[in-house]
């Protein structure tokens, strides 16, 4: 005997997806805030991309989960991984060039 799911399952759905969504937006949205604040001539000093390529991927990365792609689709992994890489890796080490202090 198959037992239907219950009707609630598509509102904890929404709600999850809601959530993790929201989390998505808030993780790439600090990371390109600290990108856009930050000097240009730091970027090369640590080594890694431009100024202006970590500022294009997490534009390109938030713009694309807002437009319905959702932080469950490709796009939206690819992003958040983006944002988390970018406040782990590149913050600390703009933060370890300048002074190792600060609030960012």
């Amino acid at each position: 005997m198959a037992y239907a799911a219950p009707i609630f399952v598509f509102d904890v759905r929404y709600v999850i997806e809601l959530v993790l969504l929201v989390v998505a937006l808030i993780i790439q949205g600090v990371a390109l805030v600290h990108a856009i604040t930050q000097r240009a001539d730091a970027f090369p000093a640590i080594g890694t991309l431009p100024k202006g390529g970590w500022i294009a991927i997490l534009a390109v990365c938030m713009v694309l989960t807002l437009l319905g792609f959702g932080p469950i689709s490709l796009f939206g992994l690819v992003g958040i991984a983006a944002g988390l890489i970018y406040l782990l890796d590149v913050r600390v080490g703009l933060r370890d060039l300048h002074d190792g202090k600060g609030f960012w």
